[in-house]
């Protein structure tokens, strides 16, 4: 399994007034759903964080995110353990398969994969 990206996800009530906020850090708009929107640096573009409102489809809100290349393993591996999975495997509309799962901490851990 190889991780392309691990992302900090910040709930916010403000989406536009956030990213203000981050832009003054020097990060850029880079994807934008409505609900969901991540910045990134121009100079090293994975650097990232994604700013969130009510999720599309998920009761929760992750912690964080990692994008693995194959999320279909990382489920089988996860569940196999026993591990809580709080948002179910399966195909989103905007191109992107994913599940949440509970880490040790108790935070909510979105594991995704760009379809």
């Amino acid at each position: 399994m190889s991780i392309r990206r691990v992302v900090p996800d910040i709930h916010s009530e403000d989406l536009e007034e956030s990213r203000e906020f981050y832009g003054l850090l020097g990060l850029v708009e880079v994807m934008n759903q409505g609900w969901v929107m991540t910045l990134a640096s121009p100079s090293n573009p994975t650097a990232q964080l994604t700013l969130m409102g009510a999720d599309s489809t998920a009761a929760v809100q992750p912690d964080l995110s990692i994008e693995v290349d194959d999320v279909d393993a990382v489920y089988e591996a996860v569940t196999a353990q026993g591990a809580e999975i709080v948002h179910p495997l399966q195909d989103e509309a905007w191109g992107v398969r994913r599940f949440f799962v509970i880490d040790p901490n108790g935070r909510v851990v979105n594991v995704v994969g760009h379809r």
